[in-house]
């Protein structure tokens, strides 16, 4: 297993972390605890020693799983991370309450890495009104966090001040070769390593959508053997030298020992593969079915149509080939009554667009991918 060293923190923690948000599950959405604790063993046995989960995981299921789990070590063997869930914080003493549960539920006396779980700027504020870091800061006094940082979702913007407020431990965002332009992207990671702020990656294979590439684009990959798609992508990720922790929501055996694989073997990437990954990526680009920004001008629609939100959608599958989750996106517009079937063809919308988009043609086209799948 490949290590890297936290150096301000005089740690060093497993590249491959384990990331509990996709357990396999049973019929009725339950952990299937008997296959997850073996899957977890397994990379434990291999090095793995940073073990990701978060309050709300798996209906919260997820903390007392693991700690069950990882009772069976010893303490100092493992990094153990999860996240003060924002959005159930609505006064001071929530803070306090919130992590004694999650110490009870995880059966440990101290977390690790603790994060502000999904950081945005609404939560940014909330965080400074209720004093929250403050409060957080004092549990590492006392012991009880070693490691205080946040995990992200919104604009670089946001990101730049929300690293620049704090003398963060780490911080972690998404990332992957198809992102670098999404959320904080490689902008963020520059910034962080300018303030020598070390980085935990999620969605490195962006929630496995680059773990099964289409056909067409996969066959660019320069394979040696019988590398996966998924490896290539971590491997990406790992070139990055600020990035600490690669967290891979396994949930099946062959995901992890392919994973184990690729971090017990580990190669940096070459010249060659480098080069291939940018075609991966234009190729991939080309396959975007509109040039649909999600500016939201197009907004508000007088029938409720999610018009950005519908071209995310085909755009994704455009790009990925990936019919199942298409159609489970699909109908929950639908159920939500924001569906392009409700499109009255006013033409409101495309008065509006700045990129001059032709959007009730493309509801047609749209309409059309959904037959040809079906």
């Amino acid at each position: 297993m490949i290590y890297r060293k936290f150096t301000k923190l005089n740690i060093e923690t497993s590249l491959l972390g384990f990331g509990t948000m996709r357990f396999p599950t049973k019929a009725d959405g339950k952990i299937d605890e008997v296959l997850a604790e073996k899957m977890l063993d397994e990379a434990i046995k291999a090095g793995v020693n940073y073990i990701d989960t978060a309050y709300p995981y798996h209906n919260g299921d997820s903390e007392p799983f693991v700690g069950k789990v990882l009772a069976k070590y010893p303490r100092t063997s493992y990094f153990l991370a999860t996240k003060l869930p924002m959005w159930k914080v609505n006064e001071s003493s929530d803070v306090i309450n919130i992590f004694n549960e999650q110490l009870t539920r995880l059966g440990v006396e101290y977390i690790d890495f603790y994060l502000l779980h999904a950081m945005n700027k609404e939560r940014f504020l909330l965080a400074k009104r209720l004093g929250i870091i403050d409060i957080c800061e004092e549990l590492k006094r006392k012991g009880k966090i070693k490691y205080l940082g946040f995990s992200f979702h919104d604009s670089y913007e946001v990101f730049s001040e929300i690293l620049s407020y704090h003398n963060w431990d780490f911080c972690q965002i998404q990332f992957n070769y198809m992102d670098t332009l999404e959320q904080a992207g490689i902008k963020g990671y520059q910034l962080a390593k300018e303030k020598q702020i070390p980085l935990i990656v999620m969605e490195p294979v962006k929630g496995g959508l680059l773990a099964k590439l289409p056909a067409p684009v996969s066959k660019l990959l320069p394979r040696t053997g019988n590398e996966s798609d998924a490896s290539f992508a971590l491997r990406y990720v790992a070139s990055f030298d600020n990035v600490k922790v690669i967290l891979s929501g396994m949930s099946n055996m062959e995901q992890v020992v392919d994973n184990l694989k690729t971090f017990n073997n580990y190669q940096a990437l070459a010249p060659s593969e480098i080069k291939a990954l940018e075609e991966v990526v234009k190729q991939m680009q080309a396959r975007i079915k509109n040039g649909c920004t999600g500016c939201r001008y197009c907004m508000p629609c007088p029938k409720g149509v999610n018009i950005p939100g519908n071209f995310a959608i085909w755009n994704e599958y455009g790009v990925y080939d990936n019919k199942d989750t298409f159609l489970r996106k699909v109908n929950q517009q639908i159920e939500n009554e924001t569906f392009i079937t409700n499109c009255i063809k006013c033409g409101k919308c495309e008065l509006a667009c700045p990129q001059h988009l032709a959007i009730r043609n493309d509801f047609a086209k749209l309409m059309v991918d959904i037959k040809l799948i079906k």
